[in-house]
């Protein structure tokens, strides 16, 4: 954080970037990351929105885009102040995950190798009969609706002309 950033910033924001700095970061768990990272998402939310909607109105005013972002240009920094420090706390959090996800997954691949496969019936395959296996139905896809729906009112046609002779 760069000391014209510091000088625009009151102490809260100040104690929200310092918390972005790599060694706070270091010491932060995965929840404790998410929840510095949804503070600081807000905060460049705020700061964004603020500058567009007020140099927005100014262009209108000015007639010139550049003078009403000199204007605004305050806002404008501390957005980008906000969306660097937003960075850094998304890169943190994404290496906390992924090491959180690697560590889940060995845990339950030890786990699996710990417990003895079961069993998933006492009947042998040679036992089972083959009406109470299940039929493989197909997935029912648009073109095959078509054609269900095709053979269905052909169907009826046919069945209206018997009717009409008869």
């Amino acid at each position: 954080m760069d000391a014209q950033l510091r000088s625009m910033l009151n102490e809260t924001e100040q104690a929200l970037l310092r918390a972005t700095a790599p060694r706070e970061l270091k010491r932060l768990d995965e929840d404790e990351l998410i929840a510095l990272h949804d503070r600081i998402r807000r905060a460049r939310n705020k700061y964004s929105k603020l500058y567009r909607r007020r140099a927005g109105d100014q262009v209108s005013a000015d007639r010139s885009r550049k003078r009403a972002h000199a204007a605004h240009a305050k806002a404008a920094r501390k957005a980008e102040g906000f969306e660097d420090a937003l960075a850094r706390v998304s890169d943190q959090l994404a290496q906390v995950a992924a090491a959180a996800a690697e560590d889940l997954k060995t845990q339950r691949l030890e786990a699996a190798r710990r417990t003895p496969p079961q069993r998933s019936s006492s009947r042998s395959p040679s036992s089972i009969s083959p009406t109470t296996t299940s039929t493989k139905r197909t997935p029912r896809s648009p073109a095959s609706e078509k054609k269900r729906a095709s053979t269905k009112s052909s169907t009826k046609r046919n069945q209206a002309t018997r009717d009409r002779r008869s």
